[in-house]
């Protein structure tokens, strides 16, 4: 059986949060929250919530290990950009763009 858990509008770039996603995919699900909670980046932190979520999810489904869990997927999808403007000398400009990601996260048994 497989569980998933969803976290959208996260205010966190897409590419910092797939260099973390990659070290925690296909691993088991504890050896994943141990990789989680000793990587000191932001995402770490919000994709630890988010595999903490499914792991609750897949409790709720009768007859699934919670031992025998693995990280089958962690998707890392762009969302929404804030666009922002910074001043600039002589009354120019600038655009700072502010990015989102919706992060999924499938557990599944082995």
């Amino acid at each position: 059986m497989e569980a998933k858990a969803i976290a959208k509008y996260i205010r966190l770039s897409p590419q910092k949060a797939r260099l973390v996603a990659a070290n925690i995919l296909g691993r088991p699900v504890e050896e994943a929250m141990n990789i989680l909670k000793f990587t000191p980046k932001k995402s770490a932190k919000i994709i630890g919530k988010v595999l903490h979520s499914a792991v609750a999810n897949a409790e709720q489904i009768s007859g699934v290990d919670i031992d025998n869990l693995t990280v089958k997927q962690v998707i890392i999808n762009p969302g929404p950009t804030h666009k922002r403007i910074m001043t600039r000398s002589m009354g120019r400009a600038f655009r700072i763009v502010k990015r989102t990601s919706h992060i999924t996260v499938v557990v599944a048994e082995n």
